[in-house]
């Protein structure tokens, strides 16, 4: 490469032929003397000398090393043999990726050689050349020959003479230092191990010394051997660095003309204009001493202002001056010896205003939560509380919601205690110096009272929690203006940096001396070594740069300019009093958010942090309502600690349920949150009052059964109302009318749907029970399921204790009753059949209080409506027994077919008919009655053809199968003439056997 780069222009040889070119060879490079090369690679300048140049410097800076001192030329710096692999990235590493791809004019003093050139001899010799190899191919050169033939010789027998040195020697891993190597090599073995030196031991050591030293002399001459047939190429390398070196020195005189002719022009044309421009730049930087002064003197300024700003609680005008100030340290007095230790006094009195915001917040929210609650629930401070909350934000002192959130649980506390206080300060019957305990002097109340205070305690937390929404939506407001602004500094950085990127139209098209301007002051900075001010020289000149690409008429102040102005504002609008924190908060969160104030950009939260406060709020206002709901917790469970809320009445839990229930929708809606905590409490309670009110209603059902006689009752006119009011759809308890000279009175039936119902007192109770239990179930719709199952184990209950007591004849030893008649039986069986006419009404009514994926528990109705069918039945099977064992005992023992007719067996059984019809007719409606009758009669068939069998009288017609038609005849008559029995086909032909 350095040949090719030194080389004058090719020029024809006096003997060449045809216009080829030849080297010019000096003949006394043949015959000289080899001589060692220099290290064409040091490892470091010495410094002690010039080497190959002795020219002068550019700048004639003789006193120090510079790259005309190194003896090392590029194409031996290039061509190191020592290193392992070639470096790809020597130029590009230092001087960057434009360097190695910047293109190299061409040379004039070279001529643009091209194919036309070589075009005529490569004519004129293709001839010669295709005829030239053809004979080489067929005649092949003597010596050639020769020469290959001695070659393939010297190497077959070189590699006969190495076949014979053993493999082992010639392994890559060969090491005597191995044991089982050094034995293999010198076999011991041929020794004897006595220790004695016998003439065989001798012979067996010389004869293997003789034939290691044969090996080495195999290798040895195989080595020369190679090393004769490369030494060719050795002898041309030493030529060529013998020419390169003659170049050299060619060059090296170029180079020093060269130089002479540079350090003429340096004197006659460059002294001058540096000289001129170096003053320039002096002046230039005394005017940015001049402003860095200014600035410092702004800077010295900043503790006092900083002082005055917190004496008037300014949180955010002192944060965003001690930014400011930080800001001005790091970037345009970084390294002012006199403000070493002013950014750790500006960080400490940070750390100082943190801890000041800190507590201010505290003490304005302990005295926001204490304050009288029959105020207006608005805000106390509203500006104080804004500025704080801006200050706090902007120092990422996010956890200020926990500081609230505190202070709210205790001021909590305080609401039941001084609503409890109040409360007993007005109950002279309570001496607060014995009872000391909050919670006992609530168990001491009445329930009028206690529950006065309950009301009392609702609506304090009520207008507390008004009070906390207000002063969080004041701070959400906050939150979200300090979002906005974030959003807006964003959007406006990401249209700018989209701006830059495309670029003005005009601008693209009319190129600037800006990028011009940067380049002569780099070069300037560069010859000049000025040092100090260089930074500040290329930074002036980017500024300028900038504000011609972004149009500015006016030009920028130098380093400095900004921060004074900026700090000068500050301490301006400070000193003054400005206590606004409005524009304060305003002008501090713009520039916080810019490009241009790292420190405030480091300080603000991010957006997810901003929006996770946010929702911190809304928890806040949930954990408030929590709060509340826990402490009225409290107040619940102190009353309830004794069981009086369990002995409560009807009434008196409803309204205590209904007080809680409205202030828990009262709270959901003010803080858009389902509360769980004072529900789970009600429910609780309501678990125990429903235990307790099923408890008193069923032992009051049990009471009412064991005494009852089973006798038909007369119908008071408020349950015939009470009906009636089912019947219309009202499934309530119908408010209790006075007793006036114009009652009616009571009735015999119970009417419903048309029907009359002949009942005993126990049932209308039942009914009145069940509608209490619906009632209550209007008032806490939360205790449905537990009701329904209540209200399920009732009727379950009455239906067993009933079956117990009339047909387990239970009524004989608790009422004293001396037998249970067939009118007990009819009686009961329709006091059945009303409680099954209301269980779908019950149900219904149940239904429309249950969630669909609690339908599931009405499944209990059906089965009870199932056991009370089986009752009805059971009590119907039981009539016709009765009339069954009758029969039995009047035909088998009694009847017999002969006169006089009718017998007196038929008259006994008609007379029982008789009975039994007038003791269920008024009380079974008309279908039972005939129903019944029918499976009587059935029975009466059966047991009368059974015995005529065996008194075997037969249809044939004689006297005393006319004696039976003559009973069955009576018995007929008499049956039909019983009241609805006129129409009944007893069909008595069924009596006599079939004809075979």
């Amino acid at each position: 490469m350095a040949s090719s780069h030194g080389s004058p222009v090719p020029r024809a040889s006096g003997g060449g032929r045809d216009g080829i070119y030849h080297k010019e060879r000096d003949p006394s490079s043949r015959c000289r003397p080899v001589r060692s090369l220099p290290d064409v690679c040091p490892k470091e300048p010495t410094g002690e000398g010039r080497g190959l140049c002795e020219g002068p410097s550019v700048v004639a800076e003789h006193d120090r090393w510079t790259v005309y001192s190194s003896k090392v030329n590029l194409p031996a710096a290039l061509n190191d043999p020592r290193l392992a692999k070639r470096e790809s990235d020597f130029f590009t590493k230092t001087w960057g990726l434009d360097f190695a791809e910047t293109d190299v004019m061409p040379s004039f003093y070279l001529p643009n050689i091209t194919r036309e050139h070589f075009s005529p001899y490569l004519q004129e010799m293709a001839q010669r050349e295709r005829i030239h190899e053809r004979c080489k191919t067929i005649c092949p050169n003597k010596d050639d020959v020769d020469a290959v033939s001695s070659i393939t010789t010297n190497h077959e027998k070189s590699r006969a003479e190495l076949e014979q040195v053993p493999k082992i020697f010639m392994k890559p891993d060969f090491a005597l230092d191995d044991p089982a190597t050094f034995n293999t090599v010198l076999p011991w073995s041929h020794f004897n191990s006595a220790g004695g030196k016998s003439s065989s031991d001798v012979a067996s050591s010389r004869l293997l010394q003789e034939k290691l030293s044969h090996y080495l002399d195999v290798v040895e001459v195989s080595i020369a051997r190679q090393i004769s047939l490369r030494s060719e190429a050795f002898f041309h390398a030493m030529s060529s660095q013998h020419e390169l070196q003659d170049r050299l020195q060619e060059t090296q005189r170029a180079v020093a003309v060269l130089r002479g002719r540079t350090a003429a022009m340096d004197r006659v044309m460059c002294q001058g204009p540096l000289r001129a421009l170096r003053t320039a730049l002096t002046r230039n930087n005394c005017v940015k001493l001049h402003n860095k002064l200014k600035l410092m003197a702004a800077v010295h300024q900043t503790q006092p202002t900083v002082q005055l700003l917190l004496s008037t609680s300014e949180f955010v005008g002192a944060l965003e001056l001690i930014a400011t100030t930080k800001e001005v340290l790091q970037q345009e007095l970084q390294g002012i010896h006199s403000f070493r230790h002013l950014g750790s006094q500006l960080c400490e009195l940070e750390k100082l205003i943190d801890k000041m915001m800190v507590e201010d917040f505290s003490m304005y929210a302990r005295s926001d939560l204490s304050r009288s609650l029959k105020d207006e629930p608005q805000v106390l401070e509203k500006e104080r509380l804004e500025s704080l909350v801006f200050g706090l934000l902007r120092q990422r002192k996010l956890d200020f919601l926990d500081i609230y959130s505190d202070e709210m649980i205790v001021a909590a506390k305080g609401i039941v205690t001084q609503c409890v206080v109040d409360s007993v300060s007005q109950i002279e019957e309570i001496d607060t110096e014995v009872v000391t305990k909050l919670a006992d002097q609530m168990r001491l109340m009445t329930f009028p009272q206690w529950f006065e205070l309950l009301q009392s305690v609702f609506s304090s937390f009520l207008l507390f929690l008004q009070k906390i929404k207000a002063t969080l939506n004041v701070i959400r407001n906050v939150v979200l203006e300090v979002l906005d602004s974030n959003q807006k500094t964003r959007l406006l950085e990401q249209s700018t940096a989209a701006a830059v990127c495309s670029g003005a139209p005009g601008q693209v098209a009319a190129p600037s001396p800006a990028p011009q301007l940067l380049q002569g002051e780099a070069e300037l900075a560069y010859l000049t070594h000025e040092g100090l001010f260089i930074s500040d020289a290329l930074n002036e000149a980017q500024q300028q740069q900038q504000a011609a690409l972004a149009g500015g008429g006016a030009t920028q102040d130098p380093s400095g300019g900004a921060g004074a102005s900026r700090l000068q504002a500050a301490g301006s609008d400070s000193a003054s009093g400005t206590t606004e924190s409005s524009s304060s908060r305003e002008q501090g969160f713009h520039t916080a958010g810019g490009a241009t104030i790292t420190s405030g950009e480091d300080m603000m939260p991010t957006e997810l942090e901003l929006g996770r406060v946010a929702n911190n709020i809304q928890e806040l206002l949930c954990t408030a309502s929590d709060v509340s709901h826990d402490r009225c917790v409290k107040v619940l469970m102190a009353r309830a600690k004794d069981g009086s809320l369990e002995r409560l009445s009807s009434a008196e839990f409803v309204c205590l349920s209904q007080a809680v229930e409205g202030f828990v929708r009262d709270t959901e809606e003010l803080c858009c949150r389902r509360s769980v905590s004072l529900r789970g409490a009600l429910q609780s309670q309501a678990n125990r009052f429903v235990h307790r009110f099923h408890e008193e209603r069923k032992t009051k059902l049990s009471l009412l059964l064991d005494n009852e006689r089973w006798k038909q009752a007369e119908v008071p006119a408020e349950f015939q109302d009470l009906v009636n009011s089912i019947a219309d759809g009202r499934i309530t308890l119908p408010e209790r009318k006075t007793p006036g000279p114009d009652d009616r009175k009571p009735s015999e039936f119970l009417l419903v749907d048309g029907q009359k119902y002949a009942v005993v007192g126990t049932v209308l109770l039942l009914i009145r029970i069940f509608l209490e239990y619906c009632q209550c179930v209007n008032d806490i719709p939360s205790i449905t399921t537990d009701m329904l199952t209540r209200l399920s184990d009732l009727l379950k209950h009455f239906n067993s204790r009933s079956c117990q007591l009339v047909l387990g004849a239970g009524a004989l030893q608790v009422v004293g009753l001396k037998t249970i008649t067939t009118k007990n039986l009819a009686l009961a069986s329709r006091c059945l059949q009303l409680v099954v006419h209301y269980i779908p009404v019950i149900r219904a009514h149940f239904e429309t209080k249950l969630q669909p994926k609690q339908y599931s528990v009405l499944r209990h109705f059906d089965h009870i409506t199932k056991d009370y069918n089986d009752h009805i039945a059971e009590i119907s099977a039981k009539l016709v027994a009765i009339m069954d064992s009758l029969f039995e005992k009047a035909l088998s023992k009694q009847y017999e077919v002969k006169a006089p007719m009718p017998s007196a067996c038929f008259r006994n059984v008609c007379k029982q008919m008789s009975k039994m019809h007038e003791a269920i007719y008024e009380l079974l409606p008309e279908e039972q009655t005939q129903m019944l009758f029918l499976r009587i009669n059935a029975s009466f068939k059966m047991h009368l053809k059974r015995q005529l069998a065996r008194l075997g009288v037969v249809n044939d017609g004689g006297p005393q199968h006319g004696l039976v038609v003559v009973d069955v005849a009576f018995y007929t008559e008499n049956v039909q003439a019983l009241r609805s029995l006129e129409r009944l086909d007893l069909n008595m032909a069924e009596i006599w056997e079939q004809k075979r």
